[in-house]
């Protein structure tokens, strides 16, 4: 009998990226005629499994729901995770969570794995470097072969389905004009690379509060994080990188950070400095997690609700799973029916904490 073999060892076997393997399996017209006919002898020469969600949904229903989620270690997810599991059980239904570590090739070793039979749809955050990359095949092909993806807080337009977002740009405007509010005069931005869409939004809305609060945007007072790094393995380049941002500007009199992580690492670094919070440096960060609640001083944030973002998602993909039930028919295989994907958008609000006035 010929051993099962997987997407990675395919593409280690013929020297070509997973990405690459997965597009040509899925006939992508991408991939040359050549190398996708190659790709698709060996995988039946060594009898490789695509995974089986072509297949009719009403013949294999699972009741599971795949969560795939960038990384565990941030409050956020984890309240979006119980979110979910909330409403998955309350409808009978039970969730497998698998982590893309912010890691392309592992989203799309994941999303092969527990779609090969192990569940119904996904609820998933694209990872950093899917991103960066801007290459969203594994999720359209997906979609095309019939399992519904709701997608939640790293969502991208390129990929037709449902959507649970924060409102990040008013969030972040929020929480600027708060600053501007209490007094501060020279705000700094803390912000991702913009390939981040949240972190984007986030910065677009910086923008946006010191424009219509008659503030002139000053572009050394915004500080872009590379987040192709796991910075929490970093977390002594972080605070190195942010206090010699602090040393360049020392007028700062508020900080609006675009997570908490970096929230509270300012703080560290204005401490350190010798300023008081909040009468030297007001400080908000986005995301109400751990960190900010037992943070010295506690941080004021802008809360994600990330427990009802888990609530809608699941709500949204357990809906779709029944209408398939109903209308015996594949996930939308056809443009009519692509007008009736929703977009949900979660308000914020600013929780106020001692980090300012």
């Amino acid at each position: 009998m010929k051993r099962k073999i997987t997407l990675k060892q395919i593409a280690r076997e013929l020297d070509v990226s997973i990405s690459t393997v997965s597009k040509a399996l899925s006939n992508s017209k991408e991939i040359s005629e050549d190398t996708t006919k190659k790709i698709q002898a060996f995988a039946k020469l060594y009898n490789y499994k695509p995974n089986n969600i072509a297949l009719s949904l009403k013949n294999r229903k699972t009741k599971t729901i795949g969560i795939l989620i960038p990384e565990i270690v941030h409050h956020f997810f984890s309240t979006v995770i119980r979110g979910i599991e909330l409403i998955a059980n309350r409808r009978g239904y039970n969730v497998i969570v698998g982590l893309s570590n912010e890691s392309f090739t592992k989203e799309i070793i994941n999303m092969e794995m527990l779609a090969n039979g192990s569940i119904d749809g996904f609820i998933l955050s694209i990872s950093k470097e899917t991103l960066l990359k801007q290459d969203y095949h594994h999720f359209n092909a997906t979609i095309n072969q019939g399992m519904p993806i709701v997608m939640f807080d790293r969502v991208v337009n390129e990929v037709d389905c449902d959507k649970v977002i924060v409102d990040d740009f008013n969030g972040a405007v929020k929480a600027v004009k708060k600053l501007v509010g209490n007094g501060c005069k020279n705000i700094a931005l803390i912000t991702t690379m913009d390939y981040v869409s949240v972190g984007r939004l986030r910065t677009q809305g910086y923008l946006e509060a010191l424009g219509t609060s008659g503030i002139d945007a000053n572009s050394n007072l915004i500080l872009k994080i590379d987040d192709s790094l796991d910075v929490e393995n970093h977390l002594e380049d972080l605070e190195n990188e942010i206090a010699q941002f602090f040393k360049i500007n020392e007028n700062i009199d508020g900080v609006f950070a675009v997570n908490e992580l970096y929230a509270v690492t300012a703080m560290k670094v204005a401490r350190k400095l010798g300023l008081t919070i909040p009468d030297d440096v007001q400080v908000i960060g986005f995301t109400d997690g751990v960190l900010s609640k037992h943070a010295t001083p506690s941080l004021t944030t802008v809360s994600q609700h990330g427990q009802k973002i888990g609530e809608q998602a699941a709500n949204l993909l357990i809906d779709r799973l029944e209408a398939i039930d109903a209308e015996s028919d594949q996930y939308f295989t056809n443009d009519e029916r692509k007008s009736d994907f929703i977009k949900v958008v979660i308000e914020t609000e600013i929780i106020e904490r001692e980090s300012t006035k």
